[in-house]
């Protein structure tokens, strides 16, 4: 296992998910082909038969080493998240739906492959896995049938408005919102690894997600057409900051040498204006912060309180028979947190990040603080939105003028929030295959230490990308970190022109109430059923990337999780998840064959030659917005 484990972080998740490699590598047991001295080093290369024990500990090693943050913010989010086992993790109502597909493959890798049920499901997974993984290689992105990423008929019809690209396109990134587009790339219409996917997260779940796209459609183009904050200066999806007329916005000619906002070059420069769309994703964002919290307190704080308060043994099944195992005390949690505490303090002041070590302590705070708030959120419905957004401007607020000290404000403020939610999602799936907790602790651990961040720096700097690198998200920070922690004040100060902004928290903070009194007085309407943190917090998810999957994979989520298991009960509970496994699993091997074999990965992008399938400009055939 550990041999495994340490292989295959090198490489991600999917590796360790799908590869059971005991069998081919030698060893002294009798499973092993190829026969070696019974010594220690070939009982530490292969100890014996493969179990699903050691199948799950090296998926969450390898996967925990594809993560691209910081060691010390990692570790410190491991440490938080020692505390809020016995809410969510331990407890029946802690679900984390995404990993059905995950438990399931286990369950037909490792479990009863004597049985005829089983041996057909075996079958199903592999004949799906090798198909999408022969298919992927037409639509691929960016290389011979891109055109099947998306494909519009409006934008077939007309293709030269403008209009037609901003509301059907989406098949390019930052081109379009990809109504009614058929996406047949299931690296876009799949769960890529994500905690929301079609095949698996809950109806209600998504119905909120694409109540909120729908309304972010309308909100975008309205904006756009009516030229609110001269929007139409700028193009319609993007993430970078721009002068009025247009421009791209100089961020280093606001600042010192050291990184620190000089206010006379500010004032020769001006302030820099967002483009709508980025504009309401940051009010969506910043509402679904206000929006969780209430949203926390109506339907999960009592049942939280009671289990902290009364500490009931949890009477869950899985936790029951994982009684078994010795748990990891929380001095171990204690130790990590308190030891990449002092890791942080070191980098911060090492690296000359302008952050004060005070600063670096509400940061944790306010990471621990919502970990209950979002955990539950995420335990119960499968959604994990980022509160980046709001850290950055806490950040801002806290410590103005700083945009590096911001940065590394959101990284320990928000990361650790991450990382303490994975770290508990992988409890969960040790409970669910009985894997020793302390284990799980130790793979996690090891696999973070050991992470290894590779990047096309290039790509990463241009907002477009292409359709397999894209440095969207990283541009995105970038601008974040200038306009909270450069500009904060005057660019969100009350009365200036984003002022209204911060405000969206407390607006959110009121949207679930309508719902839940609606609820109490008509329980059996299904008021109860809409995630409201979910629906405020989609309402500018279309601002960024390519989005022409977005109308495939709502088709498909009402087929599966309405038809399918209403109709189909027996098919969806067999086959359904194992279905998502296998297609998620297909291609994520093969875009990690393409991209070190033609797509750039190994230094070097093999291109293929323009035809109807691979044209120019937008591969929905769409009128090109951007260069």
């Amino acid at each position: 296992m550990w041999f495994l484990s340490l292989g295959l972080s090198c490489f991600g998740a999917v590796l360790g998910q799908i590869f059971a490699m005991d069998e081919i590598i030698p060893g002294p047991g009798p499973n092993a082909r190829f026969k070696a001295p019974d010594n220690q080093f070939w009982r530490f290369m292969n100890p014996g038969p493969f179990n699903i024990k050691e199948h799950v500990a090296i998926t969450i090693m390898s996967s925990t080493a594809s993560s691209t943050a910081l060691i010390g913010s990692q570790l410190i989010g491991y440490g938080m998240a020692g505390i809020t086992r016995s809410f969510l993790v331990y407890p029946t109502f802690a679900v984390y739906p995404q990993l059905m597909p995950t438990v399931q493959l286990f369950d037909a890798l490792h479990r009863g492959q004597d049985a005829i049920m089983q041996k057909k499901r075996l079958k199903f997974f592999w004949v799906v896995f090798i198909g999408i993984f022969v298919w992927e290689w037409f639509p691929v992105t960016n290389y011979d049938y891109r055109t099947l990423t998306g494909i519009s008929i409006f934008c077939l019809a007309n293709q030269n408005s403008a209009w037609f690209t901003r509301i059907f396109g989406g098949a390019a990134g930052n081109e379009g919102l990809g109504a009614f587009s058929l996406c047949l790339d299931w690296a876009y219409v799949g769960a890529g690894g994500g905690s929301i996917g079609s095949l698996f997260t809950p109806l209600s779940t998504q119905l909120s997600l694409y109540g909120g796209c729908a309304v972010c459609m309308i909100a975008f183009c309205a904006c756009y057409a009516k030229n609110t904050w001269n929007t139409q200066n700028f193009p319609f999806l993007t993430q970078l900051l721009y002068y009025q007329n247009g421009t791209e916005y100089d961020q280093l000619s606001i600042l010192n040498d050291d990184f620190t906002l000089n206010e006379e070059k500010l004032a020769q420069q001006g302030l820099p204006w967002y483009a709508a769309s980025q504009l309401l994703f940051k009010v969506s964002r910043t509402m679904y912060i206000g929006a969780a919290i209430t949203h926390f307190i109506l339907w999960h704080y009592r049942t939280v309180y009671s289990i902290i308060r009364e500490k009931k043994e949890c009477d869950d099944p899985h936790y029951q028979k994982m009684k078994i195992y010795r748990e990891i005390s929380n001095w171990w949690y204690f130790a990590i947190f308190i030891g990449t505490i002092a890791m942080a303090l070191g980098t911060t002041y090492a690296a000359k990040s302008g952050l004060p070590w005070w600063g670096l302590f509400v940061s944790i705070i306010f990471a621990w603080l919502f970990i209950p708030i979002i955990g539950t959120l995420y335990a119960t419905v499968g959604y994990l939105p980022s509160t980046e957004n709001l850290v950055q401007m806490v950040g801002g607020a806290l410590i103005p003028g700083k945009p590096v000290a911001n940065m590394y404000f959101t990284m320990y403020g928000f990361n650790p929030l991450q990382q303490a939610l994975y770290l508990l999602r992988d409890l969960k799936l040790g409970q669910y295959t009985k894997l020793p907790p302390v284990t799980t602790f130790g793979v996690q651990t090891i696999g973070t230490v050991i992470s290894i961040i590779s990047a096309r720096r290039d790509v990463l700097l241009d907002v477009q990308g292409t359709n397999v690198w894209s440095g969207q998200q990283v541009q995105s920070y970038n601008s974040a970190a200038i306009a909270w922690g450069a500009l904060g004040k005057p660019l969100y100060a009350t009365g200036t022109r984003y002022g209204f902004v911060p405000y969206m928290l407390i607006a959110g903070l009121g949207f679930p109430i309508p719902f839940w009194l609606l609820h109490r007085r008509y329980p059996k309407v299904g008021f109860n059923l809409v995630f409201t943190p979910i629906l405020v917090a989609e309402l500018g998810i279309l601002s960024v990337g390519i989005n022409s999957s977005l109308f495939t994979s709502f088709v498909l989520a009402v087929f599966s999780q309405y038809y399918l298991r209403k109709y189909r009960a027996t098919w969806f509970r067999k086959y359904n998840f194992l279905l998502s496994a296998a297609l998620d699993g297909g291609t994520s091997i093969m875009v990690f064959v393409y991209t070190f074999a033609v797509g750039g990965g190994s230094g070097q992008v093999i291109p293929f030659p323009t035809w109807a399938l691979n044209p120019k400009g937008n591969p929905d055939y769409c009128k090109r917005l951007s260069d």
